[in-house]
């Protein structure tokens, strides 16, 4: 008989559903704690990108996400308007290179809900108000592991860690994923030690702008909201970007600047004038939408150093997702490489996929080839955010000008040096392939086909 785990995921985010929904379909009993006691409009929009839409498609679950909308263009201005890259069919040319599988944008929300419908048709149960405060893993294993007896008969696998909530109610499972995002507390259980993320430097201006919003009068702003595309403008330390959802009712806008949130304030109420004087002589059409934002929100952007392992040496734990590693947000990656993570996870515990799963002595395993599957890409994309905020926040001045050139070059025609990223990694002809071109389960089967 196939294997079935009693899996219990930790947070009901991105990850935490992904990884939720591929392991229902490999065959396991499911149940997701969620801290939250509903699943509350946070976060605001999000770019999804062809690495996680291909797999969003063949678990049923694109078509469902209420008002995605596909951008017709991708354009990075300078911070003054004037058009540094361009690119018409973004969203036929994303399908096109990437087999079908599309560049949407939508609100976190939806996606969320539909993550969740889909959860639950297959039998996962997601549990809201469960917020997990300790995980015990019996101080017996590693000397049964060394013995190899137990009760006098010989020991195959590590008992089974003990789950405490917040209502200090336990529970047990065989394998506990740790999806609970930046602020985990199951990393730190990993580590036995607190272990807080540390700022990057740079906070972020989230703005939801609805068309209603926008007077009738302005048809130009209007246009831009209801004509989905996605646009940058860059400038010194900080830059913008503006993409529709919810059909094209909704314009989701976020600004990012240096961080002068105190030690330890990790969201605030942000003030209009405060931001509006911020983007003071940039492009007339970004500084005239932030007249019409009614309220906005200040998050600070955190990070955190590469671990050793994800995994837990009884290999009955394993982070996935913003738990081991966050992203600055300046690639869209953090919840497209999320949903990697679940799928690829989710993949390995199936035997139809992996034949060498069969039972949960097998664990230690699975987990070494995820995480030798995942830790690098997520890791690379990480740093490569850094690099983008570099390549995006240049102050005026020669790096500047030389960037520019870069555009120039590649908006004529004439292109880069042969291996050349561009500066904007978005649709660059380098990075863009190995960012979205990614297929988890092809990962996963030529992974297996090696082992």
């Amino acid at each position: 008989m196939a294997p079935r785990l009693e899996i219990v995921i930790v947070g009901a985010g991105l990850s935490g559903l992904a990884a939720a929904v591929q392991c229902a379909l490999s065959g396991h009993s499911v149940t997701v704690l969620e801290g939250a006691k509903e699943l509350a409009e946070i976060g605001a929009g999000l770019q999804l990108t062809p690495n996680a839409t291909r797999l969003l498609q063949k678990w049923g679950i694109y078509d469902n996400i209420q008002g995605t909308c596909e951008p017709r263009t991708c354009t990075v201005y300078s911070y003054k308007g004037t058009v540094l890259a361009h690119e018409d069919d973004f969203n036929k040319n994303c399908r096109r290179k990437y087999d079908n599988a599309p560049f949407a944008d939508c609100h976190r929300v939806d996606l969320q809900r539909a993550l969740v419908d889909r959860a639950e048709d297959l039998g996962v149960h997601v549990v809201l108000g469960s917020r997990v405060v300790g995980i015990e893993f019996p101080e017996d294993h590693q000397k049964e592991t060394a013995n190899g007896i137990q009760n006098g008969q010989p020991s195959t696998t590590s008992p089974k860690p003990k789950i405490t909530l917040a209502t200090k109610q336990n529970l047990t499972a065989d394998l506990i994923v740790a999806a609970d995002g930046l602020w985990s507390t199951c990393r730190s259980i990993l580590l036995n030690r607190i272990d807080a993320p540390q700022p990057t430097g740079d906070l972020a201006y989230r703005i939801v702008l609805e068309l209603d919003q926008i007077p009738k009068s302005n048809t130009k702003l209007r246009d831009m909201v209801q004509q989905p595309g996605m646009r940058f403008w860059i400038g010194p330390d900080s830059h913008a970007v503006a993409y529709s959802m919810r059909g094209g009712t909704m314009l989701n806008l976020v600004l990012l600047v240096p961080d002068d949130l105190d030690e330890g304030v990790a969201k605030v109420e942000g003030n209009l004038e405060e931001m509006r004087a911020l983007f003071q002589g940039w492009d007339p059409v970004l500084t005239s939408l932030l007249t019409h934002v009614p309220t906005v929100s200040k998050w600070k952007l955190m990070h955190r150093s590469p671990l050793p392992s994800w995994t837990h040496p009884s290999s009955r734990l394993v982070l996935i997702g913003d738990a081991c590693h966050p992203m600055l947000p300046y690639l869209a990656q953090g919840a497209n490489s999320s949903i990697e993570d679940g799928a690829v996870l989710g993949a390995l515990l199936s035997p139809s996929i992996n034949p060498g799963f069969k039972n949960e002595t097998d664990l230690k395993a699975v987990l070494a080839l995820f995480e030798s599957l995942r830790k690098k890409r997520g890791e690379r994309i990480a740093r490569m955010t850094f690099e983008q905020r570099r390549d995006f926040h240049m102050r005026d001045g020669k790096e500047q000008v030389e960037r520019d050139e870069v555009f120039r070059a590649w908006r004529e025609g004439a292109g880069g040096k042969e291996g050349e990223s561009f500066p904007s990694r978005w649709t660059c002809p380098v990075v863009q392939p190995w960012l979205y071109g990614y297929d988890a389960f092809r990962e996963v089967e030529e992974a297996v086909g090696r082992v």
